[in-house]
């Protein structure tokens, strides 16, 4: 394969995927933790919400330049070199005795995690070739899946037996293992020509990402307004971030021949632009899906966290075991037609959750539905990746790593914040609108009481209680969430659809492209 034998390509990518494991696991493992980490570490709540946003923060700005590095030191070097930083903060971060410690150590957890995410791709389009691409690619994908499915249940054993510390020591042995048998068995994958790091473009892109990732991960806590009571808003830090952006494309429009961080002739076909725009687009829908799942499941239905990531289980089963299927239905067939249909099947499993969701279903309502959903994500994963690597020229492909990294983690943190605005902005209303239905046999007082009481608390949980009102303000809220669970669902659904339509007009047949002077060459492993 691209010289190597078959079953030296998928001894790479087994490597690949142990190495790659640990970062999405740790994405969701600390969630499980707050409550310790706050009465370990004595912290209030905005110290440990940042244990946990400084590390997305830190990873999100980093990617598209680490991606770059990689056509100067080799995309083998810096995997490597990602997991040992990674560890070793991991250790940090186990060791931490107080918030600053770790978030410290959490900042350079997230510097190694950027190091890691982009390399995998640079390093399977370069051992696979084109028809076994897409398999490897499903592989990769349904093992990622399959730790961010783990993270909670792995971190809830290790809180629970072990102590909150055991969630980052645990990644020692990990990379410890990746860094030995990647050492061995992952190939050198370099540039014939190393390119110069354009310092001025890393400049300004990490400012940029830094300033929207901080607006969007930070602007509820700080409700849209003054940040910490300070000078600066979170829209004039978003705008900030919009501002050095643009100027980050005019810089490396005008670096075009000058080995710019982000080539932007890779953009010229439109399919890619796409491709990029929709791997943030399916990161988005899945945010969004799991925030609604959640407070369904825990605030609605009064699931455990335990039972609630059991009941949506079949969600990342049946990705696990689609996915592969689907990356080489691709390879051989083409990605359109798989991205549509994955785009349809996924839709078509948002209605049917909506449809569950307003029908008050118990969690065995919500299996199919949520194994339509994994189908369709599992059809849009890898595909999405092997039809933007059909299109990019060789030379290019690290920074396509790069661009849909950065994709996946602006769509993700849009996703949360977007989704949950409007979900809290329904439930509102709905709340508001079943509690006039539900107080209408209520005496005068005790009417006006019960409104007094859901204007109050309109949008917040019931809180578990005797007051007389206790059982009519959850049944009003889980009504209320009801309509606003379905209409978030369909939304996220139309959004789905109108991803299928652009696949059908924008993908057509990949135009040929030239191969830069700077194209791959893949040393001997």
């Amino acid at each position: 394969m691209s010289g190597s034998a078959p079953w030296q390509a998928w001894r790479t990518l087994i490597v690949l995927c142990a190495g790659s494991f640990a970062i999405l696991m740790d994405t969701t493992i600390v969630n499980v933790a707050v409550p310790d980490l706050s009465a370990g570490l004595g912290a209030g709540l905005d110290g440990v919400l940042w244990i946990n946003n400084v590390y997305q923060l830190v990873f999100g700005v980093l990617l598209i330049t680490m991606s770059r590095l990689a056509d100067r030191f080799g995309a083998r070097t810096l995997f490597l070199t990602g997991l040992a930083v990674f560890g070793l903060a991991s250790v940090l971060c186990g060791l931490a005795p107080d918030v600053p410690s770790l978030v410290v150590a959490r900042a350079v957890q997230g510097v190694g995690a950027a190091m890691i995410s982009p390399q995998p791709l640079v390093i399977i389009a370069a051992v696979f070739p084109d028809d076994r691409r897409g398999t490897a690619l499903g592989f990769y994908n349904s093992v990622l899946g399959l730790a961010a499915v783990l993270g909670p249940v792995v971190g809830g054993l290790l809180v629970t037996h072990v102590g909150w510390r055991w969630i980052f020591f645990v990644n020692a042995p990990i990379t410890v293992l990746g860094i030995l048998f990647g050492s061995r068995y992952l190939p050198a994958v370099r540039p014939r020509r190393r390119s110069r790091l354009d310092t001025a473009g890393a400049a300004l892109v990490t400012l940029g990402l830094a300033c929207l990732m901080f607006g969007l991960i930070e602007g509820e806590r700080y409700r849209w307004g003054a940040v910490a009571g300070g000078p600066l808003t979170i829209p004039e830090v978003l705008l900030a971030g919009g501002v050095l952006l643009v100027a980050f494309v005019l810089w490396e429009r005008h670096r075009r021949e000058a080995d710019p961080l982000l080539p932007l002739a890779l953009f010229t076909d439109r399919g890619i632009t796409l491709l990029v725009v929709l791997t943030g687009v399916v990161q988005f829908v899945l945010l969004g899906l799991l925030l609604v799942l959640t407070f369904d499941l825990q605030s609605v239905l009064g699931l455990s966290a335990t039972e609630a990531g059991l009941t949506t289980m079949p969600l990342m089963a049946v990705l696990t075991v689609v996915a592969p299927l689907a990356g080489r239905l691709s390879a051989r067939m083409g990605g359109r037609a798989v991205l549509v249909a994955g785009f349809l099947v996924y839709a078509g499993g948002l209605v049917a959750l909506a449809l569950v969701a307003a029908r008050g279903a118990g969690p065995a309502g919500f299996v199919l539905p949520l194994a339509c959903c994994g189908s369709g994500m599992a059809c849009l994963l890898a595909p999405l990746v092997t039809e933007a690597l059909r299109r990019t020229p060789p030379g290019m492909t690290a920074a396509l790593a790069g661009c849909l990294s950065t994709s996946r983690q602006i769509g993700a943190a849009l996703g949360g914040v977007v989704v949950g605005a409007v979900l809290a902005s329904l439930l509102v209303a709905g709340m508001r609108g079943h509690a006039e239905t539900s107080a209408a046999g209520l005496s005068p007082g005790d009417r006006a009481a019960f409104l007094t009481e859901v204007h109050r608390s309109a949008g917040a949980v019931p809180q578990p209680g005797t007051g007389p009102f206790q059982a009519r303000l959850h049944e009003v809220f889980a009504l209320g969430y009801a309509d606003a669970a379905r209409t978030v669902l369909v939304l996220l659904a139309v959004l789905l659809v109108l991803g299928a339509v652009c696949c059908v007009v924008v993908l057509r047949r990949a135009r040929a492209v030239p191969v830069p002077v700077n194209a791959p060459a893949r040393a001997p492993s």
